[in-house]
């Protein structure tokens, strides 16, 4: 479920504003992003696995704060971010 080094460094070097960034929103959304799709399909398996579960909606949560807050500093960035990532139709 954690994601392997080189996926997480792919998705870094395709999401970071610059050279040395790798802890901006959209770095983190991106990560965020990455995992719960991860965990998406493992539920799709593992129904009963509630545990899990609870850590999965901490993830979607902190992904929901972090998308709000990109779109109240810069609502253009946050409409690139969601269409990159395919989150909302």
């Amino acid at each position: 479920m954690a994601l392997s080094v080189n996926a997480k460094t792919e998705i870094i070097n395709n999401y970071r504003r610059s050279e040395n960034d790798t802890g901006s929103p959209e770095v983190q959304v991106a990560l965020l992003t990455e995992r719960i799709r991860g965990l998406t399909d493992h539920f799709k398996e593992h129904k009963h696995d509630h545990h899990s579960r609870k850590g999965l909606l901490r993830m979607v949560n902190r992904r929901r704060k972090l998308l709000a807050f990109v779109k109240s500093e810069n609502p253009a960035r946050y409409q690139e971010l969601i269409t990159r990532l395919n989150l909302r139709k």
